[in-house]
């Protein structure tokens, strides 16, 4: 251990090295930017990435699809009973039966709106803490108590030109083939209009009571138990737990996995994919460092043969380039994460700086071009880079997971350690003696 500790005194001075020394480089300190700026970038281009991603995940599993759905299950005591079993094993978070219909929605505007209206227990909110959650009420409240009560979505809302306590009209459409459909009409009144942040939800859903839902199907109680748990990831094994249960053995059950697969699928590919681009950053600051290790071996020759003449090894003396380019790795990683993770932890806020900056740069040009006698204005300094108008959000989310924050800390770390050690191959062909003999 006490010979080792060599490497790092040497790797250390060579790092620190004075301007008037020759070997000295501004090349470290660029390779330590770049490092931070690539650690910097895709800590927050991914935490925001998972903030709409996750968004839009959630949204779909706890308002529509559930992470478990058992089909055609029974009303009643025996209802009941299974779904009190169901709600014993451990990781089920919540049981909740439901019902949908497909149909046209009128308000007072002309025209109809294509919908899904999915018929619910008046009390879903309080056993189904999840949806709670992702339904927020613009006006009205969550009322189902009344045969005639309906929630609609906020942009469906707005589509019909319905507002809480208007009444609209519900024509349902029940039947595979045309031939064989059903239609029946009911009249509703607005009690309450949410948002799930989700916008094909808040344009074509809506919620009624799970009772009147039966009638207005023609289904009766025939209904669909949806399931959630402490973690989805469990579902496969939760699913087998389930038809273990008497009555449920035979029983059409399904999981989360089986609804928008190709929406996750493509979720799950654009973000690897963006991990991939901007991972090219590491890449292009390896090489850097590479040339510029390269560079170090050459300008050191004396150095190196001096080393080598008092007996260090081959491998000790490339270790002290890799042990250079691990110490840059890191102060490099070190402070892109840090300041990543200041971003992200306080991203609205960083974009609201920003485009304030980028609007009062307009406006101050503007006034420039004002005062000089041009017509031309560049804008009206309503520039943003999340608009409302495009985006549907109102405020830009972020979620940094730990594991991915680890990867891309250790992608910024290697990648110096790596290049260092590959550039410091050249340390073989030094012979001391060729060396020494001109010095």
């Amino acid at each position: 251990m006490r010979s080792a500790r060599w490497i790092g005194f040497a790797a250390s001075r060579y790092l620190r090295s004075k301007k008037k020394d020759k070997s000295s480089s501004p090349l470290s300190i660029l390779a330590v930017l770049g490092i931070g700026i690539g650690v910097l970038a895709l800590t927050v281009i991914l935490g925001v990435m998972n903030g709409f991603q996750l968004g839009f995940i959630e949204s779909i599993l706890e308002v529509s699809s559930y992470h478990i759905r058992v089909e055609s299950f029974p009303d009643g005591e025996e209802g009941e009973a299974l779904k009190q079993k169901i709600l014993s094993i451990p990781q089920v978070r919540s049981a909740v039966e439901f019902q949908e219909i497909q149909g046209l929605i009128q308000g007072t505007r002309r025209g109809q709106q294509i919908s899904i209206i999915r018929g619910i227990p008046e009390d879903a909110l309080v056993r189904d803490a999840g949806m709670a959650e992702k339904l927020s009420f613009e006006s009205g409240s969550f009322d189902l108590s009344s045969d005639n009560s309906i929630l609609l979505g906020a942009e469906l809302a707005l589509r019909i030109g319905a507002d809480v306590g208007d009444e609209i009209n519900l024509l349902s459409i029940s039947g595979l083939f045309p031939e064989e459909a059903e239609t029946a009409q009911a009249d509703f009144v607005v009690k309450g209009i949410f948002r799930t942040g989700f916008y094909e939800y808040d344009l074509g859903w809506g919620f009624i009571n799970i009772d009147q839902a039966g009638l207005i199907s023609g289904t009766g109680k025939t209904r669909t138990l949806g399931i959630k748990l402490t973690n989805r990831w469990q579902d496969e094994q939760i699913l087998h737990v389930i038809k273990t249960i008497p009555g449920l053995e035979t029983a059409d059950i399904t999981s989360w996995r089986d609804y928008n697969r190709a929406f996750f699928g493509a979720l799950r590919t654009e973000k690897l994919l963006m991990f991939v681009l901007v991972g090219l950053i590491f890449i292009v600051v390896g090489l850097n460092i590479f040339q510029s290790q390269r560079k170090a071996v050459l300008e050191r020759r004396e150095d190196i043969g001096l080393l080598r003449a008092v007996g260090a090894s081959d491998i000790g003396v490339r270790f002290v380039f890799a042990y250079n380019g691990l110490i840059i790795g890191f102060l490099g990683a070190g402070m892109g994460m840090a300041l990543g993770l200041l971003i992200g932890f306080n991203i609205s806020s960083f974009f609201t700086g920003l485009e304030s900056i980028v609007n009062g740069a307009v406006h101050l040009l503007n006034v420039i071009v004002s005062s000089v006698g041009g017509a031309s204005r560049l804008g009206e300094g309503n520039f943003a880079i999340f608009s409302p108008t495009v985006f549907y959000i109102k405020e830009i989310p972020c979620r940094i997971i730990p594991y991915e924050a680890l990867i891309i800390f250790l992608f910024g770390l290697l990648s110096a350690a790596i290049s260092s050690w590959l550039a410091s191959g050249r340390v073989t062909r030094i012979r001391p003696a060729e060396v020494l003999r001109y010095e």
